[in-house]
């Protein structure tokens, strides 16, 4: 079992986030209708009203988004199963987890997407990260997030819990989604508005260059975000806040 130390500090957040804001910017983030980003591979598209399975106001239950704007009735994300009988720790399965802990995740194999889950605080986004291509890979525990407004970076960056330890990343099988909620304004605070968000899929093995900036359809104030960890559905996810 490793000790994760958090790359996130204090007098690193400012710099991080302007650096990766800066890079989006310069590349068309900004571009609501997909236009290019430095890792044309990566889906840069404005967030979504999904339904989530997380709120239900009504008593009626709805289904998780495994990909988002597409609501299945599984409430997880789909994946390519491990060879039979291997749970992932033969040589030669590429779709275990094992493998994924040692194999980061490529930024050209990955979709990254943003959406506001239905029925939750207006605050709270969801981050979905989909592994597209033929092998597991591993994720840092959480995606870095930044925020923007009209290509300009605010400034701030979302923090994420501390004092973690376990695998050595968080594994996503081939077709499966990684989903991460923010919440940026957790306290109600007085902020900046925010028409972008900026979301690196893991620091830890990515330069500033393969993040996306995505369009926040419901621009919203941001005050001391907070951003949990990957988890496998979107009502895992939304449990952090």
């Amino acid at each position: 079992m490793r000790t994760y130390r958090l790359h996130l500090r204090t007098t690193a957040l400012a710099t991080v986030t302007a650096g990766l804001a800066l890079a989006l910017t310069a590349c068309g983030g900004s571009d609501s209708a997909g236009g290019p980003t430095t890792n044309p591979a990566a889906t840069k598209s404005a967030d979504q009203q999904v339904s989530t399975g997380t709120v239900t106001p009504s008593g009626e239950g709805a289904s998780a988004a495994p990909s988002a704007g597409k609501a299945t009735g599984t409430g997880t994300a789909t994946a390519t199963p491990a060879k039979a009988g291997s749970g992932g720790k033969n040589k030669g399965d590429t779709t275990g987890d094992s493998y994924a802990y040692t194999h980061p995740c490529s930024a050209g194999n990955l979709t990254v997407k943003v959406t506001s889950p239905a029925g939750a605080p207006a605050t709270v986004r969801v981050i979905t990260v989909t592994n597209n291509g033929s092998t597991s890979c591993g994720l840092d525990y959480f995606p870095t997030v930044g925020f923007s407004a009209k290509g300009a970076a605010l400034g701030l960056q979302a923090t994420a819990p501390g004092g973690l330890g376990g695998a050595p990343a968080y594994p996503v099988r081939p077709g499966a989604t990684a989903y991460a909620a923010v919440n940026l304004n957790p306290s109600g605070g007085n902020g900046p508005v925010a028409d972008e968000i900026n979301i690196l899929a893991d620091k830890e093995h990515m330069p500033n260059a393969d993040g996306v900036s995505l369009k926040l359809t419901k621009p919203g104030s941001v005050s001391h975000p907070k951003v949990g960890l990957y988890r496998s559905n979107s009502r895992d996810a939304l449990g952090a806040f």
